[in-house]
């Protein structure tokens, strides 16, 4: 005697979807870019401050900080995708007070 189990597929609704892997790397990309900007400012703030005569410990802090950002900032952007809010639909207003978004359709128009 053979039984077959029948299993249900998966459902999946719009609001359980994950972004796009496209606007995922876009963002991933930008936090890197903005990391390596803070990480320029670092040390050129960290020539100037040893050029202006400032206390070493300023210009090592810089230093340090423009070193350690690139392999922070790298594993940052590697580790995956950023995990998605999820929606509830605990909503108290009731499908009828709900605000409408946009105009609303002309009928015959």
């Amino acid at each position: 005697m053979k039984v077959i189990s029948r299993r249900r597929a998966a459902v999946y609704t719009v609001t359980d979807a994950p972004l796009p892997m496209s606007q995922d790397i876009g963002y991933r990309q930008r936090r890197y870019l903005i990391s390596m900007g803070v990480r320029t400012v670092c040390f050129v703030a960290a020539v100037l401050a040893a050029a202006a005569g400032a206390p070493l410990w300023l210009a090592g802090l810089l230093v340090v900080g423009a070193v350690v950002l690139p392999y922070v900032s790298v594993v940052m952007a590697n580790g995956g995708r950023e995990p998605q809010p999820r929606v509830h639909f605990e909503d108290h207003q009731g499908i009828d007070r709900k605000a409408i978004s946009g105009r609303p359709p002309e009928i015959g128009g």
